[in-house]
């Protein structure tokens, strides 16, 4: 009897210990920080995938910046700049914030000499550039290393080999409105306007694009691709470079000058027939 109740109570006790285990076990599947872990992990499997599969194929592109080529950008930054947009580009109530607009942003705004901005206007016009390219770039290379955005694109999508056609039709779907059919720009409102684009070189006009600069929508890769920018780059060069075959262009400008043209010179014409005319039967 003694050896049949110890032998009940070792089985007691090892089903009691498993028990304990298996409560412990429990307890610890359960635990906040457990939970805390798994989501953590899950978030950065999930910021890695996506950053991953959504790189664009122009920030691919990008050559990385020397620490060398940075700190001489802050310098001219903070002499040219920071009075505006402020030191660590927080902006101030004369300049928006720069953290997050890229590398792309800057060599647009400075490379077309519209920063930096002489006065306070409707829009920043196009000036002589004040800097120069390697400037420019060590600009460019400093805002963005202090926070990420569009980098400048690579030259593979800035050669005129696309397909005109098709970037002439994406042009007169998305860009027309404002800036002519012919690229020859277009007034908007409270002396606002979108700027010609004749004389904009391929790289800016991806950059406007991808950055949508003053009043222009941003157009990213999501929106138009890569591949699409460069068909559009395509055909601003060829109607660049291919003279109207119409004769007389007027600026490209469309029906009212082509009207105005009529009727200063048209019917002008008429009129001074009439009086001659006149004045000859007399």
């Amino acid at each position: 009897m003694p050896t049949a109740r110890n032998a009940d109570a070792r089985r007691i006790r090892r089903a009691a210990s498993a028990k304990g285990r298996t409560a412990r076990v429990k307890r610890g599947r359960r635990s906040p920080l457990a939970t805390v872990a798994l989501l953590a992990i899950g978030l950065m499997f999930t910021g890695g995938a996506y950053a991953l599969f959504s790189a664009s194929p122009s920030d691919n592109g990008a050559v990385a910046a020397s620490q060398e080529n940075v700190e001489r950008g802050q310098k001219l930054f903070a002499a040219n700049c920071a009075t505006c947009h402020g030191l660590a580009l927080e902006g101030t109530e004369a300049g928006p914030t720069l953290l997050g607009v890229g590398a792309a942003s800057v060599d647009f705004q400075v490379g077309t000499g519209r920063m930096p901005l002489m006065n306070q206007s409707p829009q920043a016009p196009v000036k002589p550039v004040q800097f120069t390219e390697e400037d420019t770039q060590a600009l460019a290379d400093y805002v963005a290393s202090l926070a990420p955005g569009p980098a400048i694109p690579s030259a593979e999508y800035l050669q005129a080999d696309g397909d005109a056609t098709h970037g002439a039709e994406l042009f007169r779907i998305n860009c027309a409105m404002c800036h002519n059919v012919a690229g020859a720009g277009g007034a908007l409102t409270e002396g606002k306007y979108a700027p010609e684009l004749h004389e904009v070189t391929p790289q800016h006009i991806y950059e406007a694009m991808l950055t949508g600069p003053q009043n222009m929508p941003v157009f990213n890769d999501a929106n138009i691709t890569p591949e699409d920018k460069r068909d559009i780059i395509t055909s601003l060069v060829y109607m660049r470079e291919n003279p109207s075959p119409g004769g007389f262009e007027l600026g490209s400008l469309g029906p009212v000058a082509e009207g105005l043209f009529a009727w200063v010179f048209g019917i002008g014409a008429l009129v001074a027939l009439a009086v001659w005319l006149t004045a000859r039967s007399n």
